[in-house]
C-alpha cells in the first residue's frame, strides 16, 4: 500500500530548509527512521516514517524549503490503514490542489551546492516573483498524470520516455500530427537525407577521375522530396512505437498554461485540460524573420527550403551559419548558383578561421558571391525575381529566383503563457534554469532551445534526461564539459571544447597540435586529403581541452575528442590508444603523437 509522508505542524508559516537528506530511495524503513532534517536559527528536526516500510521517492532537496504539512516522501508499506497522523494531516491538506505544497521548494535557479550547509546563504522566497493566476481545481482536468512534457522534439520526447522508464505517468503534448519536432520533421533529419542525396550526386560524377563515367543526370525533384520524407515517416513510426510501448499518452495540439499545475491544449477548435505534478517545457524555436522582407513564395526559411519548391538560377542565402551552408550545398548540387551574404567577417561563425578557409577553398565553384560584412537592407518582389538591396562591404541590388532566410532562430518561450504559471521568461524569450533543469517555479522544467545556446538537437536530449530524472527524484545535474558542434557540409566542419578563436579571446594558455591529412592514407585513397586533424592541449597538464576537424565525416571524428574531453585524457591517452589503419579516425591519434614529437607518419619535429 502506498503512503504519503507529511511533514508535521511547524508552527510556522515560513517553512525550514532542508540541511541533509538522511535516507535514499529503496531503504528499508521503521516507524520514526528519520528522511530528512531540518533547520531554522533556533532548531533542527528529523522527519521520519510514520509507518514501517520502503521509501520509493523522495520529494524534496538540500536547501528547499518544508511547510507544515507538506508532502516529504512517499513509501510502500504492508497492508494495515492509514496512520493518525496521515488521517489528521489528510484533513487539513483536503483542499490543496495536486503537487500544490509539495513541489514548492521555493528556490530560484541558482548552482546547487555540493554540500548541505546548516543555515541557507538567503532566505528563500516563497513564492515565484511572477504572480501566476489563481489556482484553479485540477481535480477537474480531462487528463490527470505525473509529468506532462509540452514539445516533442529530441528533448521532449527524450524527455518523455525518460520519464515513464523511471515510473512516472507522462504525458506528451505536440502541435504537430507526428512526433518528433522541429529537428525529425522539418530540421536535421530532412536536411541530411537531401544532403546524402546532393553528396552521392556529386561523388557519381567525380567518379570520372577514377575511370568511371556518368551522363549528366537527371533530376525529379518529386521522387528527391519522396525519399525524403520516407526517411522522416520511419523515424516518426519509431517514436510513435516507442511512446507506445512505455504507455506515454500523447496528445495533439498547441499548449499553454492555465496556471503552475495545468495546461491547455487547443487542436482543432476544441480545447483538452491536462492537469500535472510536474512539468518539462520542451517548445523549441522558430527561424527569425526579417520584417522588410515581402509576402512572396521566392522568400523561404528553411523550413520552406526543404521543401524544395523549385530549383532556382540564381540563389542568394542570407546568414552564413551552419543552416544557410547546409541549404546551399544542396541547391548547389541541384544546379543553383548560390550566393551568400554575412553580417560578420567569416562564414560559420563559432568555428577557427583554419578550419573556413580549407572549406571555402573546397567550395570556391558553389558561389557566385559571397559577402562579407554586408548586410541586406530591402527586398523588392518583382516579376523578374527578389530584388535585394545590400549595404555594407558591398552594396548595391541584384535580383534572385530564390531567396533563403537563415539569420538564426528565436526561443518560443513567449508563446505558451509561461506567466500564468509564474515561470520567468526573459526579454529574449528565454528560460532562465538551473543545472537540474529548474525554472524558477520549482516543479517546472525546461530544455532545448528554450533555455539559451547552444540550439542543438544533442544538448536538449541530455538536457531532458537531467529534468526527467530530477522531476523522478533523481540527484542529477547537467555538467557536460563540451558540446560538439557540427556542419554536415561538403567537407563537413567539426569543433568540439575550446577553439583557438575562443581561447584567444579569454587570454587562455593553450599549445596545437595538428595532423595534416596529406599524410594520411585513408584521406589520400578516399581523394580527401585537404583536411585536417587540429587537437588544444594545457601546456601545464598535457590535458586536450579541444580540437576541431575539417574534412570527410568530420562529425563523425569529432566524437572520439568530446570523450577524451570529458575523460581528462591528455596527450600520451589518446597518443597510446591504437587506432584502426588506415582510417581517418587515426588521424587524432597522430595529432596526440605529434604534440610529444614522435609521429612517425610527419617528418621530425624540430
Amino acid at each position: 500500500m502506498n503512503k504519503t509522508v507529511l511533514a508535521p505542524d511547524l508552527g510556522s508559516d515560513e517553512g525550514f530548509p532542508v540541511v541533509e537528506i538522511l535516507a535514499k530511495v529503496g531503504d528499508k524503513l521503521a516507524k520514526d527512521d528519520p528522511i530528512l532534517l531540518l533547520e531554522s536559527d533556533k532548531a533542527s528536526m528529523e522527519i521520519g516514517a510514520t509507518e514501517a516500510g520502503t521509501l520509493t521517492e523522495i520529494c524534496l532537496s538540500v536547501n528547499d524549503t518544508v511547510k507544515s504539512h507538506q508532502c516529504v516522501a512517499k513509501m510502500t508499506v504492508d497492508g494495515g490503514t492509514d496512520s493518525d497522523a496521515n488521517k489528521d494531516a489528510n484533513k487539513k491538506t483536503a483542499t490543496q490542489t495536486n503537487s500544490s505544497a509539495a513541489d514548492e521548494p521555493s528556490k530560484s535557479p541558482s548552482k546547487p551546492q555540493s554540500k548541505p550547509q546548516s543555515k541557507p546563504q538567503s532566505k528563500p522566497q516563497s513564492k515565484p516573483q511572477t504572480s501566476p493566476q489563481s489556482k484553479t481545481n485540477t481535480t477537474d482536468a480531462d487528463i490527470q498524470c505525473d509529468l506532462v512534457v509540452l514539445g516533442s522534439g529530441p528533448g521532449g520526447y527524450s524527455a518523455a520516455f525518460r520519464a515513464a522508464d523511471l515510473g512516472l505517468s507522462t504525458v506528451l503534448i505536440e502541435k504537430y500530427p507526428n512526433l518528433g519536432g522541429v529537428c525529425l520533421n522539418v530540421g536535421c533529419i530532412p536536411s541530411k537525407a537531401l544532403l546524402h542525396t546532393a553528396h552521392i550526386s556529386e561523388e557519381a560524377m567525380a567518379l570520372s577521375q577514377h575511370g568511371i563515367h556518368f551522363e549528366a543526370p537527371t533530376i525529379k525533384l518529386d521522387a528527391i522530396r519522396a525519399d525524403k520524407d520516407k526517411v522522416v515517416n520511419k523515424l516518426n513510426q519509431g517514436i510513435a512505437g516507442m511512446a507506445k510501448m512505455r504507455k506515454v499518452q500523447v496528445v495533439q495540439g498547441v499548449g499553454t498554461f492555465v496556471d503552475e499545475n495545468l495546461l491547455e491544449v487547443i487542436h482543432e477548435g476544441s480545447a483538452k485540460t491536462v492537469a500535472f505534478d510536474k512539468a518539462i517545457i520542451a517548445c523549441g524555436s522558430a527561424p527569425i524573420q526579417l520584417p522588410f522582407m515581402p509576402d512572396d513564395p521566392r522568400i523561404i526559411d528553411s523550413t520552406g527550403a526543404l521543401e524544395l519548391p523549385f530549383i532556382p538560377k540564381h540563389m542568394l542565402v542570407i546568414g552564413g551559419g551552419v543552416i544557410g551552408l547546409e541549404m546551399a550545398t544542396v541547391y548547389s548540387a541541384l544546379g543553383a548558383k548560390i550566393s551568400v551574404v554575412e553580417l560578420s567577417d567569416s562564414l560559420m561563425p563559432g568555428a577557427d578561421a583554419d578550419l573556413t578557409k580549407v572549406w571555402l577553398k573546397a567550395n570556391e565553384s558553389r558561389f557566385e558571391d559571397v559577402l562579407l560584412n554586408t548586410k541586406v537592407t530591402a527586398a523588392t518582389a518583382k516579376k523578374a525575381g527578389i530584388e535585394i538591396t545590400f549595404s555594407g562591404e558591398t552594396s548595391g541590388k541584384k535580383t534572385y529566383d530564390l531567396v533563403l532566410v537563415a539569420v538564426g532562430r528565436s526561443p518560443n518561450g513567449r508563446k505558451i503563457e509561461a506567466d500564468n504559471a509564474g515561470i520567468t521568461v526573459d526579454e529574449r524569450g528565454f528560460i532562465p534554469v538551473d543545472s537540474q533543469m529548474r525554472t524558477n517555479v520549482p516543479h517546472i522544467f525546461a530544455i532545448g532551445d528554450v533555455v539559451g545556446q547552444p540550439m542543438l538537437a544533442h544538448k536538449a536530449v541530455h538536457e531532458g534526461h537531467v529534468a526527467a530524472e530530477v522531476a523522478a527524484g533523481h540527484k542529477t545535474h547537467f555538467d557536460a564539459c563540451v558540446i560538439p558542434s557540427v556542419a554536415y557540409t561538403f567537407p563537413e566542419i567539426a569543433f568540439a571544447g575550446v577553439t583557438e578563436t575562443e581561447a584567444n579571446a579569454k587570454k587562455l594558455a593553450y599549445k596545437t597540435s595538428v595532423f595534416p591529412w596529406q599524410a594520411s592514407g585513408k584521406a589520400i585513397a578516399c581523394h580527401t586529403d585537404t583536411g585536417f586533424t587540429k587537437l588544444l592541449f594545457d601546456p601545464e597538464t598535457n590535458r586536450i581541452i579541444g580540437g576541431s576537424v575539417v574534412g570527410l565525416n568530420a562529425g563523425d571524428l569529432i566524437a572520439e575528442i568530446c570523450l577524451a574531453i570529458e575523460m581528462g585524457a591528455d596527450a600520451n591517452d589518446i597518443g597510446k590508444t591504437i587506432h584502426p589503419h588506415p582510417t581517418l579516425s587515426e588521424s587524432v591519434g597522430m595529432a596526440a603523437e605529434h604534440f610529444h614529437g614522435h609521429c612517425t607518419d610527419l617528418p621530425p619535429k624540430k
